[in-house]
């Protein structure tokens, strides 16, 4: 579990990538992620105790990313770069619980517009999930959509389109069916899709299904579950990858998985790196990640470069030849060129911001029982909040020289953090090598002077332009 990985810049190249030529135009494309899993909550990764064959045959069958960030140490930041390619502070979503923008344009809407069928299944965490609010899933691009507000357990009530339905089984298990059906039905209609499959595990409170919780009978008892969580994610998880084999949809398919933020505290595992979950030190932003595409990638592959989950959006773009019609600053870059072994390092440095504003509460269970009464009752729920009422407008004007808060600038294997106190003129600065010091117990800010103040330029005019995206520059017509 304490695996030391620090070959930065460094990629196992296994194989050729297969001919571009006859790649698929319009590739399905398979995004999933994990709710509060950490790098080290795999078997793969050398957990002494979680029982993950799925990912585990994955991981060594296809592409294995070790040095696989999140773009914040939350959740609901992390889930808008995935679907925007952009750090999360430029549209606001500070932490848990606040929205995308409704201005911002999404993977779903520029696949949508390339002829794909889009589908989201499971957490959402991005805005509402009725469907009179705003920054639902159907209007952030998706054709279809059953949909959680927030994490979810055994028996959940989703909202399928605005409607509140109630499902019975782990939670896990009833979004792979969604997906499943989803893909079916794709695949019968010959549509190009794309799929977007967000588990609500293992996020706590911890529910497992006996059998899954029993497989750990010789854990404590708050471990079981969540390890059980974990176990059902795994099967949930093989059930779609299996679907797609059985469909025939493989060579077709791209499957990319990962998770949302660092592992959580006590019972999470951030191997070898310093912190977790909420924290802008590697262990609050490494998470396992995982990456198939037969056709192009044959052969399974290791990636030790630093990547981001800002780079699902521009690398799946790329794929597929989409185009947005006015793409908005992206911090993510396209990691086609890095996979078909063109080049070993990363393009550009990764930024990170955990900016203080706090999260807002979206309690899942509360809400969706809300909406299923009403609805029984003939009617829907008008609470402001539920309906997100307030996404998209800006009506604070951030300053361009503050930058309070945790932020973090990546470059290779050196990693600077900048903390600004929000009440104090205080910035203080920590300077780590990576490679030698994963768990960033050495601060060589003293020692790399010429390096650190290169880096806090570029940091700074990051920073900058985040607070002009955040402040609106980015979408003045819309």
């Amino acid at each position: 579990m304490n695996r030391l990985l620090c070959e930065f810049g460094a990629v196992l190249l296994l194989s050729p990538c297969a001919d571009a030529a006859n790649a698929p135009k319009k590739p399905n494309v398979v995004l999933v992620m994990a709710d509060d899993q950490g790098w080290g909550d795999m078997a793969y990764n050398g957990h002494p105790h979680v029982k993950t064959p799925n990912f585990d045959a994955m991981a060594k069958e296809a592409i294995r990313f070790d040095r696989f960030h999140s773009a914040a140490p939350v959740c609901s930041p992390t889930r808008a770069s995935v679907m925007t390619g952009r750090t999360p502070n430029r549209m606001g979503t500070f932490k848990w619980g606040h929205p995308i923008r409704p201005q911002e344009t999404t993977i779903a809407q520029v696949l949508k517009a390339a002829g794909y069928r889009t589908g989201h299944f499971g957490k959402w965490h991005l805005g509402s999930v009725q469907k009179d609010g705003l920054a639902t899933p159907g209007k952030c691009g998706f054709d279809e959509w059953v949909s959680a507000p927030n994490f979810f357990d055994i028996d959940p009530v989703l909202s399928d389109r605005g409607k509140a339905v109630e499902f019975k089984g782990d939670s896990s298990d009833v979004t792979a069916d969604l997906a499943v059906k989803f893909l079916r039905d794709c695949a019968a209609k010959k549509n190009p899709f794309l799929a977007v499959v967000w588990f609500g595990s293992p996020h706590n409170p911890h529910k497992a299904l006996p059998e899954d919780s029993k497989l750990y009978a010789d854990r404590p008892a708050a471990e079981r579950d969540f390890l059980g969580e974990i176990t059902a994610m795994d099967r949930a998880f093989g059930r779609i990858r299996g679907e797609i084999k059985k469909l025939g949809l493989t060579d077709d398919t791209i499957l990319w998985y990962c998770s949302d933020n660092g592992a959580l505290p006590k019972l999470g595992s951030a191997g070898n790196s310093r912190g977790n979950k909420g924290q802008v030190y590697e262990g609050g932003l490494l998470v396992p990640a995982l990456l198939e595409w037969p056709f192009r990638y044959p052969k399974p592959r290791v990636i030790n470069v630093p990547c981001v989950t800002s780079d699902i959006y521009p690398t799946v773009l790329e794929w597929t030849g989409a185009k947005a019609d006015k793409q908005p600053p992206l911090d993510g870059t396209s990691l086609v060129s890095l996979l078909n072994g063109k080049v070993t390092t990363r393009a550009k440095p990764i930024g990170f911001w955990d900016h203080p504003t706090p999260g807002v509460g979206t309690p899942t269970k509360q809400w969706m029982d809300d909406l299923l009464a009403a609805q029984k009752a003939g009617r829907e729920p008008t609470d402001p909040q539920q309906l997100f009422s307030n996404a998209g407008k800006i009506t604070t004007k951030h300053p361009l020289d503050k930058f309070p808060g945790h932020s973090a600038w990546l470059d290779g294997s050196w990693k600077l953090h900048r903390i600004e106190n929000a009440k104090s003129d205080g910035v203080k600065w920590e300077l780590y090598d990576l490679a030698t010091d994963p768990k960033e117990a050495r601060d060589l800010l003293a020692t790399e002077p010429k390096r650190a103040e290169a880096m806090k330029k570029d940091v700074a005019a990051w920073l900058e332009s985040v607070v002009r995206s955040l402040n609106g520059e980015d979408y003045p017509s819309k």
